[in-house]
């Protein structure tokens, strides 16, 4: 089973990053020392993934907790909460990064009476652990979604959600690379994605890197794609799920899953239970991440639109749970989900 990109790691006292935003022309890992540093990489989309973010977080505490321990060995605890914070607002969309962040504010707390070095030791072995347990649930969440497809088939998927978006193997990426290798593909198909164009640009260098196939085309084709039969499913990933089951996922989602539920397209939706967001109860209260105008203005740093023209650029889009045919956890598959089914998927052990 192919797997073997891992874009976040953590060597001897630092962080490194495969800096996503020149690939695939280069492959150049960042080394991070300092906490800002770390929340800039994130922002700028050196790391992105919700389930990236939140780990590179959890290792961005860790940096945090070794300078304010250097700087006041016996109030680091309390110093430190300022860089938790302005870690959290990154980026707003994601719930990984809060979810991390809290789970690493409270071993903060729990670790605050130890020595310091023994209380950086508990924060980077907890990091490591966000960091394994993200691994351990793709594969689990590669297995569930691919026992949904019955027999050989296309697939369509949008955005990245493999190995450079999370700890590693994959959400929706994790189910096309645990279907490849159970011979239930017959094709792969990448949504190019605009305006990052992580699709162009990282899924296909991804899937090409491990050898499984995949054709790349531009949003505006999938419709057409689905309409000739060229794909059973549409595999998607997340960025925060609501306790209904409305789904936030990269722009273009939303009418990917419209198009499927016209054409008879089955929609499917991957992602760890720290996607989902039981505090909120439907889509609509999802904050959206509205990003530079100049991301569609320009592409490689030149204008590409007429000089005067405006641009709106929401970064996210929510799909209405009722066009869900399937949301994959670690924990299992929930079918239509309703806020009663993802309750029942989260209270699972």
């Amino acid at each position: 089973m192919q797997d073997t990109i891992r874009a976040v790691q953590w060597e001897g006292d630092a962080l490194k990053l495969l800096d996503q935003r020149l690939l695939p022309q280069e492959e150049i890992y960042i080394e991070y020392h300092d906490v800002v540093a770390v929340a800039e990489a994130i922002k700028d989309m050196v790391v992105r993934g919700a389930p990236a973010i939140g780990i590179c977080a959890a290792y961005g505490v860790v940096l945090a907790a070794k300078a304010h321990v250097q700087n006041s060995p016996t109030d680091w605890h309390n110093a430190i909460h300022a860089d938790l914070d302005m870690l959290a607002r990154s980026r707003p969309t994601a719930v990984n990064l809060m979810w991390a962040i809290e789970r690493m504010r409270q071993v903060v707390t729990a670790c605050a009476t130890q020595p310091p070095a023994d209380a950086l030791h508990t924060l980077l072995t907890e990091a490591k652990r966000i960091h394994d347990q993200d691994i351990a649930a793709n594969k689990a969440m590669g297995d569930f979604g691919a026992q949904l497809i019955e027999s050989p088939c296309g697939v369509l998927t949008h955005c990245n959600t493999g190995s450079l978006a999370t700890g590693g193997y994959g959400t929706a990426l994790g189910v096309i690379r645990s279907a490849y290798a159970a011979n239930k593909l017959s094709a792969v198909y990448a949504d190019e994605t605009r305006p990052w164009l992580q699709g162009a640009r990282l899924t296909a260098w991804e899937l090409v890197k491990d050898q499984i196939p995949v054709t790349l085309i531009v949003e505006g084709a999938a419709s057409h794609l689905m309409k000739l039969g060229k794909v059973a499913w549409v595999i998607v990933g997340s960025d925060r799920i609501a306790a209904n089951g409305d789904v936030a996922n990269k722009i273009g989602t939303y009418q990917l899953a419209v198009n499927a539920r016209h054409h008879g397209v089955k929609f499917m939706v991957v992602a760890p239970t720290s996607t989902v967001d039981l505090k909120i109860a439907s889509g609509d209260d999802i904050p959206i991440e509205i990003r530079s105008p100049q991301e569609i203005l320009c592409l490689g740093g030149k204008e590409i639109a007429a000089s005067g023209a405006h641009a709106w650029n929401p970064a996210f889009d929510v799909t209405p749970a009722e066009l869900v045919d399937a949301i994959v956890t670690e924990k299992g598959v929930v079918l239509q989900p309703t806020t009663a089914k993802m309750l029942s998927m989260m209270e699972k052990a």
